[in-house]
């Protein structure tokens, strides 16, 4: 039995064979009263601490049993007297206690040990572990491998210096579970049926499998990995080209400066990539990444604003970028600040090459259809509706535009403009009838002033003039802009006759207050000025030359400026 009283006892060791008889954990023992060896073997002693040897495992092919005693479940001692097993009791061990003594069975048992039959004490026999031609040691269980039953005198049929082959199921054709099918028909062809042979391969069974075979799969193996890292290398050497020639190769370019005419637009916000983008759709550049280049190399390459160009087909990157910070090749409509709507009218006209009036009479008849903003007035007296909304910008065109379009973003300009500013609280401000009165304004200071500085002063005039404790002018402007606005000119030299006794709602010297609607497309600088006038008490102003103003707090300062200014022009 075993040293702790349980479980399956130590194992034979045959001095011929190191395998024979090995039976496993789950193997049998030889029949009653037979002599696995035919000789005498040195026995185990109970003790674990004593001298005992390595315990080899069963042999589970071998047809042998076990004679079981009731109640221990452990094969039978043939001796009488046995000492008593000493008791474990932790390790995770079974701490059963075996008997002091156990009757002899006078039947001959199966001696697990080796002993020799019907003997009643330990015999003598030589000790194949002492002496240099020792055999190794058995080895447990999980790290050897079963070999079939051989003749004792046979010897181990494998050559150490052999190595052993690869047994992974990619080299050697293995299905899932670690057999080989090689014909396909769902057996294992590498091995027959002996039970007793060992799936993972006995020490006696090289040489029934196809060496063959073998070598062909693993020439099949090595040429599949060298595909695979043929193909890894070529897919790097391809990316790696790949991102050299994105980082450090020239992009596709034109060469000189193209030929032909193409018209493109460039929308609000676009992008250098977005412009190349267009550039390359309309025929005028070769690639995206060329254009882009391009344009970071040139001084003024950021510059390029939203409008319509005038390019060629097949220019290089480089020529493009040129034209385009040329405000000379952009098609656009510019609308300068204080121009009235009668001249707006004709640009449009002029530049969409149609006839003169066209623009003009589009205006009139779908001015309500064109975005006019809520607060913009209705007055019957308001010569044009949309005067004052035909915001001072450039606006690209094309020669398939129209000119109710360019009309229709000329007021969505304004009005996004308009929204940047405070126009009803400044009306709050200076007690004015909303945001259309304060635009007004802006259209006055736009038409008299000369400079920034003209138009913040010019802003305060016309407030103090609206103040109804002026007595000075009794709340008349008098501005000579709004007469000439009235009378669709641009005049310097206006008698007093006319100017006094004309008794349209736009003639500021006849009417108190301001006119029934704006007289020009004010700007930006003029808006803001309206916004923010000085306060430094200005009542008068006036221009001697054209060029410069000069602004005045009493009527005698500037009676004496006006009386130069008759002289000079040969007024009476």
């Amino acid at each position: 039995m075993t040293e702790y009283g349980r479980g399956p006892g130590s194992e034979p060791w045959h001095p011929e064979d190191p395998l024979y008889g090995d039976q496993g954990w789950g193997g049998q023992q030889s029949a009653h009263g037979q002599n696995q060896y035919g000789g005498q073997q040195q026995p185990y002693p109970h003790d674990p601490y004593g001298q005992q040897q390595p315990q080899q495992p069963q042999d589970p092919y071998a047809q042998q049993h076990y004679q079981q005693q009731p109640g221990y479940g452990v094969p039978q001692d043939p001796y009488a007297q046995q000492p008593q097993q000493p008791q474990y009791d932790n390790g995770g061990w079974d701490t059963g206690q075996q008997p002091a003594a156990m009757p002899y069975d006078p039947q001959p048992a199966a001696d697990p040990y080796g002993g020799g039959q019907g003997q009643g004490g330990y015999s003598e026999t030589h000790d194949y572990y002492g002496t240099p031609e020792a055999y190794p040691p058995p080895q447990p269980p999980g790290r050897r491998e079963a070999a079939p039953q051989q003749a004792p005198t046979q010897t181990p049929d494998w050559d150490p210096e052999v190595q052993p082959e690869e047994t992974h199921p990619f080299f050697t054709g293995a299905d899932d579970n670690g057999d080989r099918d090689d014909n396909g028909d769902g057996k294992d062809d590498d091995y027959d049926d002996d039970p007793r042979e060992s799936r993972r391969g006995s020490r006696g069974g090289n040489e029934r499998r196809g060496k063959g075979k073998k070598k062909s799969r693993s020439g099949c193996a090595c040429l599949v990995v060298s595909l695979v890292l043929v193909g890894g290398l070529g897919g790097v050497g391809y990316f790696g080209y790949s991102y050299w020639k994105d980082k450090f190769g020239a992009a596709p370019d034109y060469a000189g400066s193209g030929s032909g005419s193409v018209e493109v637009e460039i929308p609000k916000g676009a992008f250098g990539s977005d412009i190349g983008n267009i550039l390359k759709k309309q025929g005028v550049v070769k690639s995206v990444d060329a254009f882009v280049s391009a344009q970071t190399e040139n001084p003024k390459g950021k510059s390029i604003q939203a409008g319509v160009y005038l390019l060629h087909e097949k220019m290089s990157a480089a020529e493009a970028v040129k034209m385009m910070v040329d405000p000379k090749s952009q098609n656009l409509l510019v609308i300068p600040e204080g121009f009235r709507n009668v001249a707006v009218y004709d640009l449009v006209d002029k530049k969409l090459g149609l006839k003169k009036g066209t623009t003009k009479g589009i205006a009139k008849s779908d001015a309500s259809d064109l975005g006019l903003p809520d607060w913009a007035s209705d007055n019957k007296d308001i010569k044009d509706p949309l005067e004052g909304f035909l915001y001072p910008a450039a606006y690209p065109v094309t020669k398939e535009t129209k000119p109710e379009a360019i009309l229709k973003k000329m007021v969505s300009r304004s009005n996004e403009e308009y929204e940047k500013l405070d126009l009803e609280g400044t009306a709050k401000k200076y007690k004015l009838d909303g945001p259309w009165q304060v635009l007004t304004v802006a259209s006055l200071v736009q038409a008299e002033g000369l400079t920034h500085d003209d138009f913040r002063k010019m802003a305060e005039v016309v407030y103090n003039r609206l103040k109804p404790d002026n007595t000075a002018t009794n709340r008349k402007l008098q501005f000579d802009s709004a007469f000439n606005y009235l009378k669709k000119q641009s005049k310097i030299k206006i008698s007093s006759n006319e100017i006094l006794t004309n008794p349209d709602p736009y003639n500021t010297y006849y009417h108190a207050g301001l006119p029934p609607g704006p007289i020009s497309n004010p700007g930006d600088e003029a808006l803001r000025a309206t916004l923010s006038p000085t306060g430094n008490g200005w009542m008068y102003f006036i221009s001697l030359d054209g060029k410069k103003t000069q602004f005045t707090k009493t009527a005698a300062e500037h009676e004496k400026l006006n009386d130069k200014f008759k002289e000079k022009h040969g007024l009476g």
